[in-house]
């Protein structure tokens, strides 16, 4: 697939390969995955354009490991290949959405399903894909809390270099100094960067979901409830878990419906073939999440219908937002691609 897979493959031995690049680098680069992934994935707002930019790095560092001086870390160096990368991807002038974030919300009487482009949407992203293992408490908290949907939307706001800046700042404590550096400007360019996507990301991220790293026993019995609720199609116990004002997407669609009644009217009429339907947890963009699957009527069972992450706050749930592209997400999150039918024991 790359450079790097073919120099792993081939198995060379301690030392310099033939081209003059160290064989350990290899598994150097890659230790940095994840960490990159995740930085790429809060620039880009994309799983698989994020997976590109990081592969793309790593190439390119590989190709480029004779020329690498050791004047900065490794990790540094990396992290300069990697917001090239993006910051030419963001050239066009794309940029991702929620569906909440493009047209107020929807009655249920005016309700219907109109698909955009899948380079609109604002992308799910599985937590081990850009999560990294850390021992502090308070790092990974910041982690999980920098790519939830909300943040990551919040930052689509922002203009290219300030995303990076306050990435680089707020999410992975780099100092002034260090990101003036790598963006090749002065310490005062990125303070007054910061300073400006600061205010932005201040009007634009709207309520920030509870913490959920890990989950509170109060909030996973509220998920074990939702589980039930939404297995049975019990839209009376779905009702009394849910906010008053909770909200449903459902890209590739551009509707979006808020409010208990809308949620579960819709359920039950446009969304009724979903009644019976099975959830498996999944982790997903620092947040509990499901792969909902839902009854095959021609070959019995159950088949993938969506990728749901979902919000809590307060105590109850305040956001469902459903991945419908399953083509997509189910292999990017490991899943399967059908369930059996249920056996008599469960």
């Amino acid at each position: 697939m790359s450079d790097l897979t073919t120099r792993t493959a081939a198995g060379a031995g301690a030392g310099a390969a033939d081209d003059g690049v160290p064989t350990d680098v290899d598994a150097r680069l890659e230790g940095h995955r994840t960490e990159l992934t995740g930085y790429c994935y809060r620039m880009l707002g994309s799983a698989f354009e994020a997976e590109d930019a990081v592969q793309d790095t790593l190439v390119r560092a590989w190709r480029n490991f004779d020329k690498f001086e050791g004047r900065s870390s490794l990790r540094s160096w990396l992290y300069r290949i990697a917001t090239n990368v993006c910051l030419d991807m963001l050239s066009a002038g794309n940029k991702r959405a929620r569906p909440v974030d493009l047209t107020g919300p929807t009655p249920l009487a005016q309700a219907a399903l109109s698909p955009r482009p899948e380079n609109v949407w604002l992308e799910p992203m599985p937590d081990g894909r850009i999560l990294p293992t850390v021992e502090d408490p308070a790092e990974a908290a910041v982690a999980r809390e920098s790519v939830r949907l909300a943040f990551v939307a919040a930052l689509q706001h922002l203009p290219p270099k300030q995303r990076a800046v306050l990435i680089l700042r707020e999410v992975l404590a780099w100092k002034a100094a260090e990101v003036a550096e790598l963006l090749e400007t002065s310490v005062a360019s990125v303070n007054s960067a910061l300073q400006r996507a600061r205010a932005t990301l201040t009007e634009t991220e709207g309520r920030v979901p509870d913490a959920a790293d890990p989950l509170d026993e109060e909030q996973q019995k509220l998920l074990e409830r939702y589980v039930k609720a939404f297995e049975g199609y019990d839209m009376a116990a779905l009702t009394a878990l849910l906010h008053e004002d909770a909200v449903m997407t459902m890209p590739p669609f551009d509707l979006w419906l808020q409010g208990t009644s809308d949620i579960t009217g819709f359920m039950t009429t446009m969304g009724a073939s979903c009644a019976g339907s099975r959830l498996l947890p999944v982790s997903a963009n620092g947040s509990p999440g499901f792969a909902h699957y839902k009854p095959d009527p021609e070959g019995g069972g159950f088949v993938p219908w969506a990728v749901q992450v979902i919000d809590v706050q307060d105590g109850a749930i305040s956001g469902m937002h459903c991945f419908l592209d399953v083509e997509r997400w189910f292999p990017l999150f490991g899943l399967p691609d059908r369930l059996p039918a249920a056996t008599d024991e469960g």
